[in-house]
């Protein structure tokens, strides 16, 4: 299988080619060709294997350049119940995903059961494993550098920390994430993970890591890859999950389910879009915002227009705290029939911090067929989720996976079973846990005081000459 970009102006490339590198060469996103095919035999045949078998399969159809014992034995040691051991006390860690189910036709899929109890470590450990992997073939080094609005910053430290011919640069803006997240990336000691607080927000980091990936030149001399979202590694590991949401929600593969999706960068719910252009029976895929609802009004009214970081909210959400959906375009290609053209045409407006509009085109009509809903979700409305899930079920979910729940509750067609995809676990979010119900969340034993532990990090401005400056001096040590 082979690779384009999103803005159809790069050659094409194998699956190992574009792991390392994030952005293709012309500023695009790299998305497969063609998305392969699932026939309903496999379907049949996938239902009920494990998630390390069923992760293998899927992600044979995208890795068709590793051989397969290789990609078999990359998987197996990363889904294991001793790798996805950390989350609730009731979970069962040998599902790696577990279904919990609410009331009939109303499911939690749990995904935060690794390291970092974050829904990022489903694909970012796997990430880490195939990277030190390609790596050593190539007999190459690696310098990652990212940007974090909160969960993607410590899953990929977590799973790169000690890895052979690897570097971690991570940038996350500085004092906005919870005091939880900040001790689980500012605390660690290895020394290939530097980290890099932002004064500003998280499309401010996030830019400065585009523009970095834009200078080809420092990015090949200084060897960058990423493991933000826009890497189509993440994206593919993380279409595995909900066909196995999918196969613990259903009795038949003839059953269509929704999957509620909390969505900032859209890179979760992107992975939902491809699995059903693959074929997973997925009858709806519905998209949670909080404050921040740029996603929400272009699925509502065609418009796509990002705020920009002096309009962006900070919220008890902040992993959704973004404004400029890196992911979107990935779906924006598909939407406007793979025409590269296009896409370069509405991103020229983007990127020059205007916005698009494709209200009474061709493209707002073929919309309906990719069968979305949205919706979004304020403060009041996820302690109001929190409370009321807690007194009815016991079940304590994060702030996030709130604001999954109430827009998936109201948007799903009232003849599917819902799903909404858990984004971390609550002790992530103490303060509004508090907030909502009067007492802290759980925590595992491992990560108790972890607030008090040391932190080490790097204070700077938005600024790329700086941030460039910071990595060379860092790499030559």
């Amino acid at each position: 299988m082979k690779y384009i970009s999103t803005r159809g102006l790069a050659p094409a490339k194998t699956f190992t080619e574009i792991l390392l590198g994030g952005l293709a060469p012309d500023g695009g996103l790299y998305l497969p060709e063609e998305y392969p095919k699932v026939t309903r035999a496999e379907l049949d045949a996938w239902r009920n294997l494990s998630y390390a078998e069923l992760a293998f399969v899927v992600l044979s159809k995208f890795a068709t350049d590793i051989p397969a014992n290789d990609l078999k034995t990359i998987i197996d040691r990363t889904y294991t119940a001793k790798v996805y051991g950390y989350g609730r006390a009731d979970s069962d860690f040998s599902q790696i995903t577990p279904l919990r189910t609410l009331s009939p036709g109303v499911h939690l899929l749990e995904l935060s059961n690794g390291p970092t109890l974050a829904f990022k470590d489903m694909a970012m450990q796997l990430l880490g494993n195939l990277f030190e992997y390609a790596l050593d073939k190539q007999h190459q080094e690696l310098n990652i550098l990212g940007a974090t609005s909160g969960d993607t910053g410590s899953a990929a430290e977590y799973a790169m920390r000690g890895k052979r011919g690897i570097r971690v640069f991570m940038l996350s803006p500085n004092g906005k994430m919870s005091a939880f997240q900040r001790a689980q990336m500012y605390s660690l000691k290895d020394p290939n993970i530097y980290n890099i607080a932002i004064n500003g927000m998280f499309d401010d980091a996030q830019d400065m890591v585009k523009a970095v990936s834009n200078d080809h030149a420092y990015k090949a001399a200084h060897k960058i890859g990423t493991v933000n979202s826009i890497n189509w590694g993440r994206v593919s590991a993380q279409i595995v999950y909900y066909f196995k949401g999918y196969f613990a929600a259903t009795k038949s593969n003839d059953e269509e389910v929704a999957f509620s999706v909390p969505s900032g960068n859209f890179g979760n719910i992107c992975a939902g879009h491809i699995a059903r252009m693959m074929g997973l029976p997925i009858g709806q895929l519905i998209l949670a915002t909080n404050e921040n609802d740029v996603l929400d009004e272009f699925f509502r009214t065609g418009a796509y227009r990002p705020r920009g970081t002096d309009h962006t909210y900070e919220t008890s959400s902040p992993s959704m705290d973004i404004s400029k959906a890196s992911n979107f375009e990935r779906f924006v290609y598909d939407l406007v029939g793979r025409d590269g053209e296009k896409v370069r045409e509405l991103w020229s407006k983007v990127d020059a911090g205007g916005a698009f509009d494709i209200r009474g085109t061709e493209y707002w009509h073929a919309l309906a067929k990719f069968n979305f809903a949205s919706g979004r979700s304020t403060h009041q409305d996820r302690l109001k989720t929190i409370r009321e899930l807690w007194e009815e079920y016991g079940v304590m979910i994060d702030t996030h996976t709130a604001d999954g729940l109430k827009v998936g509750l109201e948007q799903r067609r009232p003849s599917l079973p819902l799903i909404c995809l858990e984004t971390a676990l609550p002790a992530k979010f103490e303060e509004t846990i508090v907030e909502a119900l009067g007492r802290k969340p759980e925590r595992p034993k491992a990560l108790e005081g972890i607030e008090d532990l040391p932190q080490r990090v790097h204070v700077m401005d938005a600024d790329v000459a700086a941030l460039k400056a910071f990595i060379s001096e860092n790499i030559s040590h």
